[in-house]
């Protein structure tokens, strides 16, 4: 059967589509898949880094590392959770949960260091209300009363001086101060695992107990079809001994 020259111009109208259609997938499936993968390595890294600091933190509290994260997770969170509540909760302190006893020696600094570990900074705006003074002060150097402005929180100061003669003026105010803060939340059991394949994350401790290592489950490469044509790949998400990540 001969195509009539509509017939030609319809079907390569189509095949225009069509290669149009493929070059946009093997354009951008591959970059979804490389997002997919990159995530999966980042999150991954990140609750390797939170085990790891989960121990560094129980080993600061009890003086060793402890096979059990879990156990080590939820005495690092109990301890913050008491410093939170009493601020005297500090030095040589008791922990009881699951049945055990835990001695802990708390510094003053565990809460900031668990918040800023923990945490991401960020930071707010916030209006405070203040008070400025117009004080009148000798000069010896002109000979003569000078006035300045100063802020109330300063006045103790200037009032010790000898030179100080009264306050002139005062007057309140409000100014807008960038507040910087963190947001901490408690690591919970979902650190154990891996993302991707749901394994824990191997713990090993050194024999004399001064080294740990954390390191990714995935031991041989992943690969899982996408979209008929494509894969996922995965390998190992590295380790940290000691402090040393492999990805530096």
């Amino acid at each position: 059967m001969k195509l009539s020259k509509q017939n030609k111009t319809d079907l390569l109208e189509i095949a225009i589509v069509l290669a149009m259609f493929f070059l946009i997938i093997v354009i951008y499936v591959p970059v979804a898949i490389w997002e997919e993968e990159e995530y999966f390595q980042d999150e991954s890294r990140y609750r390797m880094q939170n085990l790891y600091d989960i121990e560094v933190f129980y080993s600061q509290l009890t003086g060793e590392y402890n096979p059990n994260f879990l156990e080590a997770m939820t005495l690092v969170n109990s301890t913050r959770d008491s410093t939170v509540a009493d601020s005297l909760f500090i030095g040589e302190q008791k922990i009881y949960f699951n049945d055990k006893e835990f001695l802990v020696d708390v510094t003053e600094s565990f809460t900031f260091e668990f918040d800023t570990t923990f945490g991401f900074k960020s930071f707010r705006r916030d209006t405070v209300l203040d008070t400025t003074l117009q004080i009148a002060v000798y000069m010896e150097d002109l000979g003569r009363n000078d006035t300045s402005f100063i802020r109330i929180k300063d006045l103790a100061t200037y009032e010790s001086n000898e030179n100080f003669i009264a306050i002139v003026k005062e007057e309140p105010m409000k100014r807008v101060e960038a507040i910087e803060y963190y947001k901490t939340y408690l690591p919970d059991s979902s650190t154990y695992y891996c993302p991707l394949t749901n394994n824990p994350y191997q713990l090993e401790i050194s024999e004399d107990g001064t080294g740990i290592q954390v390191s990714s489950p995935i031991t041989e490469i992943i690969i899982e079809p996408r979209y008929l044509l494509f894969s996922f790949n995965a390998i190992s998400h590295g380790l940290i001994k000691d402090g040393q990540k492999s990805w530096d």
